[in-house]
């Protein structure tokens, strides 16, 4: 692979604020999440993209937007980068505190979510479809000697820094997703 390969995850949300688990609920930026994609968008103002891949989700399709204005690079939405799917646990509040929500183990021991709640998905299945995403829509490009930008969520931009560092899946939340941050992985 020759191109670059970027990672940076939405803006702020209402529901980051409570916290409130997010996953595939669709929840736009707040006026704090806008401010920091058009802070971003001026502080990667020189970095080179040739097309960018975005979850299809408000909120990083709004980071998107504003952190491209201007600049005449092709925008493709791809479900393959919506956040992970938490089920009938999307919308919990305060789930970090609440030993109750098994999602919890997934912040905590990721290796060992392998049990999906019901409506949701499991660490395999983020992986899987991560893992066809880069193979079927990226790796073309960076063979190429394009420049990729990837603008997604927390948990599905580490499934694909995981995937690309060929980390273990202990190691799925060391390096941090902080919001609209860009992360160059190649």
């Amino acid at each position: 692979m020759t191109g670059n390969l970027y990672v940076i995850r939405h803006g702020r949300t209402d529901w980051n604020d409570i916290p409130r688990l997010q996953g595939h609920t669709d929840i736009p930026l707040n006026a704090s999440g806008i401010k920091m994609a058009e802070e971003a968008a001026e502080r990667y103002r020189d970095v080179h993209f040739d097309i960018v891949f975005c979850s299809p989700l408000k909120r990083a399709a709004m980071t998107a937007e504003i952190l491209l204005k201007g600049r005449n690079i092709p925008v493709i939405y791809d479900d393959r980068l919506e956040e992970m799917n938490f089920g009938i646990y999307e919308g919990t509040e305060n789930y970090f505190d609440d030993p109750a929500c098994p999602v919890n183990i997934f912040f905590t021991s990721p290796e060992t979510y392998h049990e999906a709640p019901p409506g949701g998905e499991s660490i395999d299945d983020l992986m899987n479809r991560t893992g066809e995403f880069l193979n079927e829509k990226v790796r073309p490009f960076l063979e190429g000697g394009k420049d990729v930008l990837i603008v997604g969520h927390g948990a599905m931009n580490s499934a694909i820094i995981t995937r690309i560092r060929n980390l273990p899946l202990e190691d799925f939340w060391n390096e941090g997703i902080e919001n609209c941050k860009l992360k160059k992985l190649l």
